[in-house]
């Protein structure tokens, strides 16, 4: 058997592969119905918690589903993790709030941006894989409370 013909399948196998590293990372559902939004205001308590909400719709998981959000202030390199909800996806809209204590960066009251992703871990040959719903961003305003 010729060397080419090898070498040729490993460097179509190695453009594939870098090829879909490269790709953009897009919801993996494509249904207009597969939504989470975010509130317009946030809450941060006097020892530091911040409260994020919204809403979410999905339907169709074989896995567990939740909803993740994050908060930039000064940065939008620097984004910090506020917790995580567990979401039912029967087609019907739900209310997500999610609370987390920020770590070394603490927030203050004023403008920030939120993030929030609908993510699936899809059970995939015996691991669970993230499959993305729906994600959003928004500006909101965090205040005390």
């Amino acid at each position: 058997m010729s060397v080419r013909p090898l070498l040729l399948r490993s460097a179509l196998a190695t453009a594939a592969a870098l090829f879909l590293l490269a790709a953009p990372a897009l919801p993996a559902s494509a249904d207009p119905s597969e939504t989470v939004t975010v509130g317009p205001v946030g809450r941060i308590a006097e020892d530091g918690t911040v409260t994020l909400s919204g809403t979410y719709r999905c339907s169709g998981s074989t896995g567990p589903v939740f909803v993740s959000s994050s908060v930039s202030q000064r940065s939008p390199l620097f984004r910090q993790g506020i917790g995580g909800t567990r979401a039912v996806c029967d087609g019907v809209e739900h209310s997500w709030e999610n609370t987390g204590k920020p770590g070394s960066d603490a927030l203050e009251p004023g403008q920030a941006h939120v993030e929030a992703t609908l993510m699936e871990l899809s059970p995939e040959g015996g691991l669970p894989l993230p499959l993305f719903h729906a994600a959003a961003q928004q500006d909101v305003t965090l205040t005390k409370g």
